[in-house]
C-alpha cells in the first residue's frame, strides 16, 4: 500500500556528489634559477598545426588576422631597406610579405615563430627562411636568450641571437615562450568537433534511423525482415511487408535545429576566442551594422599584431618599416541631434519651450 507521509520524504545530495567547476592552475614555464642553460622545445607544434589545418574556423580566423596584419603592404623611409626587402625570396618563390604572413600564422597557432636570417659577408641582409618551431631549440640562461639551435635532420646547428628572427605571441609574466591562441579555445574546438561529427552521422543515416515494431516474436522472421529493410535503405528502394505485420516509426531524437544552433554557437565562440569577429572572415548572417561594428572592434586587435611585428623587425634585425593600416571606421560618430538625423521628422518640435514664469 502506498505511503503518503510527507515526513518520510528525502532529498538528493547534489552538494556533495556534483562538484563545483574549478579552473585548473597554470604555472608559467620559466628558466632555471641556478643560471644553468634552460632548453625550450616545441614538441606540440605538429599537434597545433593539426588543429589549424583541420578546423575550418581556426584556419579562417588565423588567416584573417594574419592577412589584416601584413597583406596591405609596408612602407619605409630607408631606400636601402626597401631594395633589400624587395629582393627577399625565402625558398625561391616567396616574398617578404608572404614570409611575414607565414611568420604571423605560426606565431598565433604554435606560440613562437622563427625565421633564419641570412646575411652576406658584409653583414647585409639577403634572405629570410621560415623554420617550423618543432625544429628549433631556444637556449636560455637566467632570463635571457643565449642562442638558438636548429635541427637539420642529423644534428643541432647553433645560431646566434642575431641570426634568428623570433616572435612570441602574447607572452606574459616571466614565461619563456609565448601563448598559443589554440590553447584557450581547445575545449570549445573539441566540443564543436564532437557535435559536428554526431550531426554528420545522424544526417548520413537519417533515412535508416527508426524503430520497427513487429507483431511476432519469431527471431528468424524478424531477422529476415530486418535484412530486407536494411537492403532497401542501402539501395534507396521501397520495402514491402505484409499488412499488420510490422510498423516502422522514426527514431526518437531531438530536433535538428537544436543541434544546429549548438554548432553555430560553438563556431561563433571560436571566432571570439581568436579576437576575430566572424564578419571579418565571412559575411554570412551578418547585418551591415554588425559588420561595421565588428570592423571597429577588430581594429585594435590587428593593429597590435602589426606593431608587435614592426618592433620585432626593428629591435632584432634593424629593419625599420611600417605595415600599412587597413581603412579605419573608428571615426564614425553617432547622430546627436534631430537636425543631423534625417530619418527623424518632427517627433519633438524644436520650438516647444517651457512657458511657466516665476514671480
Amino acid at each position: 500500500m502506498a505511503q503518503f507521509d510527507l515526513r518520510k520524504a528525502t532529498t538528493t545530495d547534489f552538494t556533495n556528489t556534483v562538484p563545483d567547476f574549478i579552473v585548473a592552475a597554470k604555472a608559467l614555464d620559466v628558466a632555471s634559477a641556478d643560471k644553468s642553460e634552460t632548453y625550450v622545445y616545441f614538441p606540440d607544434a605538429p599537434a597545433k598545426f593539426g588543429y589549424y589545418f583541420s578546423i575550418p574556423e581556426i584556419y579562417s580566423a588565423v588567416n584573417a588576422l594574419a592577412t589584416w596584419t601584413v597583406s596591405r603592404g609596408w612602407t619605409t623611409e630607408n631606400r636601402e631597406t626597401e631594395v633589400i626587402l624587395n629582393k627577399i625570396d625565402g625558398m625561391g618563390k616567396d616574398t617578404f610579405e608572404s614570409i611575414m604572413w607565414n611568420h604571423e600564422v605560426v606565431k598565433l597557432v604554435v606560440k613562437d615563430s622563427f625565421c633564419e636570417v641570412i646575411r652576406n659577408k658584409k653583414g647585409t641582409l639577403v634572405n629570410l627562411i621560415p623554420i617550423s618551431p618543432e625544429r628549433v631549440k631556444v637556449v636560455i640562461v637566467g632570463s635571457r636568450i643565449k642562442r638558438y639551435e636548429i635541427w637539420n635532420g642529423e644534428k643541432w646547428v647553433k645560431k646566434g641571437i642575431n641570426n634568428i628572427l623570433h616572435s612570441q605571441n602574447k607572452r606574459i609574466g616571466d614565461q619563456i615562450t609565448g601563448t598559443s591562441q589554440i590553447d584557450a579555445s581547445k575545449f570549445v574546438i573539441d566540443a564543436r568537433n564532437e557535435a559536428l561529427a554526431d550531426e554528420r552521422t545522424i544526417k548520413h543515416r537519417d533515412k535508416a534511423l527508426g524503430i520497427v515494431y513487429y507483431k511476432t516474436n519469431n527471431e528468424g522472421k524478424i531477422s529476415y525482415a530486418n535484412a530486407q529493410i536494411e537492403k532497401a535503405v542501402k539501395n534507396g528502394e521501397m520495402v514491402g511487408l505484409p499488412e499488420d505485420t510490422a510498423e516502422i516509426k522514426p527514431y526518437p531524437s531531438k530536433s535538428s535545429e537544436d543541434r544546429q544552433s549548438w554548432i553555430s554557437y560553438l563556431e561563433n565562440f571560436i571566432y571570439q576566442v581568436f579576437g576575430v569577429p566572424r564578419s571579418i572572415a565571412t559575411s554570412d548572417g551578418t547585418s551591415e551594422v554588425g559588420g561595421k561594428m565588428g570592423h571597429v572592434i577588430f581594429e585594435p586587435i590587428y593593429t597590435k599584431e602589426q606593431v608587435d611585428l614592426e618592433r620585432d623587425l626593428k629591435r632584432q634585425q634593424a629593419i625599420e618599416i611600417k605595415f600599412n593600416r587597413p581603412p579605419s571606421l573608428g571615426g564614425m560618430q553617432p547622430q546627436l541631434d534631430e537636425a543631423k538625423n534625417t530619418g527623424q521628422v518632427a517627433i519633438q518640435p524644436n520650438d516647444v519651450e517651457a512657458s511657466i514664469t516665476r514671480e
